[in-house]
């Protein structure tokens, strides 16, 4: 049962990461593929029917971390409290970008919420890079089960005293950053025609190239920073090939969108963020928050789950629930499928 809630966990993580990830893509680089008001209108109309349902999927992973282990979440989220605010703020200042850009016809008011949409965006997928930089370099959870962290303390990542931002958090920011923005400007080469279609082409194409390199450099970090997640790697020959099909991911997004075969190089964009991802959480389980200061203060799914009578009874509501919300999204995509037209002003 502690495995079934680590995988309904994961999952739900993994699917926000792809789904609201075209969402913040779109919001990084819109500034640079829209140029006039109508254009960047259209990349609103693009997002507009899905990025508040898609963001969903992180109120219900942390409803479900509270749930199944709630231990972990008492610790991390006192721990890194300060990181918890930014993520809350910046999702508030997306949605207000959005909400309210058009209601007022005024260039400046306008391009105020432009800024602060593509501000918002960019600090909140670094963000999410850097939890989960912490998440497989580990915290320095003491014999209490809680940790204090600074937001930044030293670049070393094997020093002694760590910040939520060091070297390697850092490189694993700033690759969430790129491949975000890949995989929106995949997404708007998808559902645009025109300049914006043609620019998102123009830096689909080159944010691949970074990402590709950005990847293999994060993948070298890891093994210095966490020498203990390569080891359990190597003892799971079914995570072996997800690397290679992440690879493959990137490199056909990036030859599909260069060939102008536009739904396939926003499938092939969520195929490499979900086989990332999927290969993270396979080589941490059973680990859910490593200590840095001692192997037995790590919380992992035995000692931090909920008790088996609960995780029970919780399957029973979830499962429901669950169908419930595949059904919409699976309607919601569905009604709003296709290319968006310029004139399609939704916002």
């Amino acid at each position: 049962m502690h495995t079934i809630w680590f995988l309904i966990l994961a999952t739900m993580l993994v699917v926000y990461a792809v789904l609201d990830g075209f969402d913040f893509g779109a919001g990084i680089v819109h500034l640079f593929v829209a140029k006039t008001d109508e254009e960047r209108r259209h990349v609103l109309a693009a997002i507009g029917p899905v990025w508040d349902g898609n963001e969903v999927w992180l109120i219900a992973a942390g409803g479900v971390l509270v749930f199944s282990f709630p231990r972990v979440y008492a610790a991390a989220f006192s721990g890194l409290y300060l990181a918890l605010m930014m993520v809350l703020w910046l999702l508030v200042l997306r949605g207000l970008a959005i909400e309210f850009r058009s209601k007022l016809d005024h260039p400046l008011w306008r391009a105020g919420f432009d800024a602060i949409f593509a501000f918002a965006s960019i600090v909140m997928a670094i963000v999410l890079g850097v939890a989960l930089g912490n998440i497989v370099r580990g915290v320095p959870l003491d014999e209490n089960g809680y940790f204090q962290q600074d937001l930044f303390s030293n670049f070393d990542p094997r020093g002694p005293v760590l910040g939520a931002i060091d070297a390697y958090t850092g490189l694993v920011g700033i690759l969430a950053l790129v491949a975000f923005a890949a995989h929106g400007a995949s997404f708007l080469v998808w559902k645009t025609t025109g300049p914006v279609n043609e620019r998102s082409r123009r830096a689909a194409a080159g944010l691949w190239t970074v990402a590709l390199v950005l990847a293999v450099a994060v993948t070298l970090s890891t093994a210095l920073a966490q020498p203990t997640y390569f080891e359990a790697f190597t003892r799971r020959p079914w995570l072996w090939p997800l690397p290679l099909i992440a690879f493959a991911a990137a490199v056909l997004a990036r030859h599909s969108v260069r060939r102008g075969v536009e739904g396939r190089a926003f499938l092939a964009s969520s195929v490499f963020l979900l086989t990332l991802l999927v290969a993270t959480a396979g080589t941490l389980y059973p680990t859910i928050l490593r200590s840095t200061l001692d192997a037995r203060y790590t919380l992992d799914v035995h000692n931090a789950s909920s008790p088996d009578r609960t995780l029970v009874l919780g399957l029973f509501i979830w499962i429901p629930a669950m169908m419930l919300a595949i059904v919409y999204f699976a309607f919601l995509y569905r009604a709003f499928w296709g290319k968006v037209r310029s004139e399609d002003h939704h916002y």
